[in-house]
């Protein structure tokens, strides 16, 4: 029995790597499918778990999307802020899956810690707004009033206009939240009036300080384009005209808002499929690592031979 173990050893590493591998091929159903599969693996050199369990009737065209808008370094949005849209979207469907990838490829893609949990906040900022809009709506033509005296007001302040926000000293009540709002956006919005007495002072501070920050790690219209990204699948359509009002002032373009509302279509429908899934979270996890180990070391070479030329 001494002798026959260790004989055994071999053939069952060789086994398990032929189970490892014979999981990792997917047998296509159709043309289409396959090309998927192949682009998928030599982009990913692997095909995830969430991918291999898709319908594969459908499977190259979700697969054309995700590559054309997400992947795609050459669109209106950059690779880091279409991924910190989507990680925003995520943190509120809530999806941790999603979470889990989109805090990787946004550090992939350059960003901070600072910018991640930044995007994160300026999401839950939205979607409180979002809740209240809704919860106490107005008529859209009276909340369009509204949004375009804001963005005309702040359009036409001179730069010398513009001053900076201070941490310090907040706002400590209804009243003078109203009065700085008129200071600051040439207006008492119809909508925040109706805001919770006792809330709206801090809310009001949060949402300066965080969104109107011009110290903030984010640009203005990043912000306004995560912020419009979270509403457009909240869904608040009241919101969606704000943000994207305020998204063009600070310099966004039509296919950049068109871009950010696509990123949260992806991301929502991804989430979807990952929490109807269920695939073991560390698994997921483990997957998503290998990936961006892989991609990572593909980015190091290149910059090696770009370094050495």
């Amino acid at each position: 029995m001494k002798v026959i173990l260790p004989l055994l050893a071999p053939l069952l590493v060789f086994f398990a790597a032929y189970a490892a591998q014979k999981s990792e091929q997917v047998v296509p159903s159709n043309p289409q499918a396959e090309i998927a599969y192949e682009e998928i693996r030599a982009t990913f050199e692997t095909i995830p778990t969430f991918m291999k369990e898709f319908p594969q009737e459908a499977i190259s065209g979700a697969w054309q999307e995700f590559r054309d808008i997400q992947l795609n370094p050459t669109t209106a949005l950059t690779p880091k802020t279409k991924e910190l849209i989507g990680l925003a979207v995520a943190a509120q469907i809530p999806c941790v899956y999603c979470v889990y990838f989109h805090k990787r490829a946004a550090t992939f893609n350059g960003a901070t810690p600072q910018e991640l949990n930044y995007a994160i906040a300026v999401a839950a900022d939205t979607r409180k707004w979002a809740t209240h809009i809704e919860g106490s709506p107005l008529p859209f033509a009276k909340f369009k009033i509204d949004v375009d005296k804001m963005t005309g007001f702040l359009r036409n302040r001179k730069p010398t206009e513009v001053s900076e926000v201070k941490p310090a000293p907040l706002i400590g009540d209804g009243s003078a939240a109203y009065k700085d709002m008129e200071k600051t956006v040439g207006i008492t919005p119809n909508f925040v009036k109706n805001y919770a007495a006792k809330g709206i002072a801090g809310a009001w501070n949060e949402h300066k300080l965080l969104s109107m920050n011009p110290k903030s790690p984010l640009a203005p219209a990043t912000i306004d384009l995560i912020s419009l990204a979270v509403s457009a699948q909240t869904p608040c359509q009241n919101c969606v005209y704000l943000y994207s009002e305020f998204a063009k002032l600070h310099g966004a373009t039509e296919e950049q808002l068109r871009e950010t509302i696509a990123m949260a279509a992806v991301t929502r429908h991804w989430s979807t499929f990952l929490n109807g899934l269920q695939q073991p979270q560390k698994d997921f996890e483990r997957e998503v690592d290998q990936i961006f180990k892989r991609m990572e070391d593909r980015k190091n070479q290149m910059n090696k031979q770009i370094s050495s030329k």
